[in-house]
């Protein structure tokens, strides 16, 4: 196969969650540009919404659903208005996220459940709901959004996180087991682990800490609205048919330091 159509997506299906705004909207970016049929879900739909309509300037189908990833009804929907669409969904990119910044000692209980709630049960019921396609097709690719801040602890002058940082590790672990399971029947699952991109939820981190984040940052810079897509199409092409399990790290280099 040549390698232009090892990444080629033409005629692929994928569903982006928290499509609709940071790197959930590179990624299905990303994916329309490599030829794949794009559903954008979260729960502001407005948002996903206008993604949908540029996604579908570039030539290929695209719309969007409201989809709350800790509500199983939400979740099911997605799944059934995909399948209805297009009959199959061949990609599955867990992007949803939450976040609560406050000292361990101060963390609110009802916080470090809604962090964990969203980004990894979330994760889980998304993977399964999609995964029982999957299954039946016996080939699909999942990639789960994780994070730098699942490889190792921070320093709480910049990143007081404990329940984010929790989730991602959760996030990187989960990715390895259902890849083991999975895998023989055809399913890969991989992970990417973002370093610092500004988003909607970084602003604040960032802002409180740029000097310290791109001294810590080997190229000296943050991600930006590029620098997501080929790792995800990737991860969602036949130019990874070889790699399951895995977490890919896109951070400039901070995790080697």
């Amino acid at each position: 196969m040549h390698v232009k159509e090892l990444f080629d997506l033409t005629g692929k299906t994928a569903i982006v969650t928290g499509g609709g705004r940071g790197l959930g909207k590179q990624i299905a970016e990303g994916f329309a540009e490599s030829g794949a049929n794009v559903v954008v879900c979260s729960r502001k739909v407005e948002a996903c919404e206008e993604v949908s309509e540029n996604l579908e300037k570039m030539g290929v189908e695209s719309f969007a659903l409201k989809c709350d990833i800790t509500n199983p009804e939400d979740i099911q929907n997605v799944v059934d208005q995909t399948m209805e669409r297009f009959g199959k969904i061949d990609i599955l990119v867990n992007n949803s996220g939450a976040t609560w910044g406050a000292p361990v000692e101060e963390m609110p209980l009802e916080a470090w459940q809604k962090v964990i709630n969203v980004n990894v049960t979330g994760t889980f019921m998304m993977s399964q709901a999609v995964g029982k396609v999957m299954l039946e097709q016996k080939t699909g690719k999942i990639i789960n959004i994780a994070s730098v801040a699942g490889l190792k602890g921070s320093d709480p002058k910049y990143m007081d996180t404990i329940g984010y940082n929790s989730s991602k590790g959760a996030v990187i672990t989960f990715t390895k087991d259902l890849a083991v399971k999975w895998g023989p029947k055809g399913i890969h699952v991989n992970a990417i682990a973002p370093g610092f991109f500004p988003t909607k939820m970084s602003k604040v981190l960032i802002e409180k800490g740029e000097d310290a984040f791109l001294g810590g940052t080997p190229l000296r810079k943050f991600g930006t609205e590029d620098d997501l897509k080929g790792a995800a199409v990737f991860l969602a092409s036949a130019a990874s048919n070889y790699v399951t399990g895995e977490t890919l790290v896109v951070d400039g280099g901070s995790h080697a330091m």
